[in-house]
């Protein structure tokens, strides 16, 4: 991308998604065929590639080094005005702090997993425009947790929602919504279960991208590798979206795109 593409995203707010897989030439070739995602080189090496629709960026996807190989999962990341100070208040808070800050490209960058183990990133630094539920954005961001209250006391202290531009925390019977001036941006869903056998109830973020045709995505994910799961009132609210997995075992959904 060009210096052009890039702006100063707003604090707190979800600024980029991001997946790392074990092959990055099966991961490409599965999201061209059900997402319809053009590729290209970032700023980031030959490791690394952007994938882009209408010639708009939408998320990266990463190959994992030889030997690590932590569960392949669609991360958000937020951005941040200070990622030392944001690393700082994850392990306040008895979270994981699991890489960085580290300086990449313009910026720097940090991975962590919340008190219920799902996985989320921060950015302090120039970012894609980019605005979830916009353009080619994802659709939406939802975060399957285990106690939603705690959730977002947690997200809001180490992102500083609720203090400044224009971020609202809205409480629902049995959900919250994050919400910047009266725009939903992302939300935060009981039922995550750490224990569980089952990795779609495990706590973790959940990323929608929105497709012209979710049938027709549905059935190239099973061409292409991956598999088709059962929907959950969690990951999907509306009612709409379906539960995709990659090859690789990247969990995210697709819906409708609006017109």
């Amino acid at each position: 991308m060009s210096a052009a593409e890039y702006v100063a995203p707003t604090p707190g707010m979800p600024c980029w998604a991001n997946l790392m897989v074990s092959d990055l030439r099966a991961a490409q070739a599965f999201y061209t065929a059900v997402l319809g995602w053009e590729f290209r080189q970032s700023s980031l090496g030959a490791g690394f590639l952007v994938g882009s629709a209408r010639g708009a960026p939408v998320a990266g996807i990463g190959e994992r080094r030889a030997g690590f190989a932590p569960p392949s999962a669609w991360t958000p990341y937020f951005a941040v005005s200070d990622a030392d100070l944001t690393a700082a208040r994850v392990q306040e808070r008895g979270a994981t702090l699991a890489v960085g800050p580290v300086a990449l490209g313009e910026g720097r960058a940090g991975l962590a997993a919340d008190r219920d183990g799902a996985t989320f990133g921060f950015w302090e630094g120039p970012a894609p425009a980019w605005s979830v539920g916009e353009g080619s954005a994802p659709a939406r961001l939802d975060l399957q947790t285990r106690d939603v209250s705690e959730a977002a006391v947690f997200y809001g202290e180490v992102l500083g929602w609720g203090h400044d531009h224009g971020i609202d925390v809205v409480h629902r019977r049995d959900h919250v919504l994050v919400e910047r001036e009266g725009k939903e941006v992302l939300s935060l869903w009981r039922g995550g279960a750490e224990d569980s056998a089952n990795p779609q109830t495990w706590p973790q973020w959940m990323v929608d991208f929105a497709v012209d045709d979710v049938e027709h995505a549905v059935a190239m994910a099973s061409e292409d590798g991956g598999e088709v799961r059962a929907p959950t009132s969690v990951w999907v609210p509306d009612g709409s979206a379906r539960v995709l997995r990659d090859p690789d075992g990247g969990l995210f959904t697709v819906s409708e795109r609006r017109r």
